[in-house]
């Protein structure tokens, strides 16, 4: 499939990593999706019950990130796929964590994961 939904660089703060400090301060996370599924009948029709509402996938990612702690971007991604997945009519969800403020020994951009995932 070729349609895609696509929200980039949503931004939350949540409490996830394997740090106690990073568990109980909390730092930011840059989530990006792309929803897989037909846009034909939405761009036909100009009707938003025909497609994936942004507003919804927003607020399911935002609670995910600012909700439970996990100590994995893994399981925060897969957390997230889940239940876009179980929530919308979408063919396959593709998953972007960026943890920007990683606790290494040395300058790094972002620690991050990339997951796919199909009906």
């Amino acid at each position: 499939m070729s349609d895609r939904i696509v929200l980039s660089e949503m931004v939350f703060r949540g409490t996830h990593g394997v740090l106690p400090s990073e568990r109980s301060e909390g730092q930011a996370f840059s989530v990006d999706v792309e929803l897989h599924l037909s846009l034909r009948q939405a761009g036909i029709s100009d009707d938003l019950t025909k497609t994936v509402d942004y507003r919804d996938v927003f607020d399911i990612c935002r609670t995910i990130v600012e909700g439970p702690s996990h100590f994995l971007l893994e399981a925060l991604a897969e957390a997230i796929a889940g239940e876009l997945l179980a929530r919308f009519e979408i063919e396959e969800v593709a998953v972007r964590i960026r943890k920007p403020e990683v606790a290494l020994p040395g300058p790094l951009g972002y620690a991050g994961v990339e997951i796919h995932r199909c009906r």
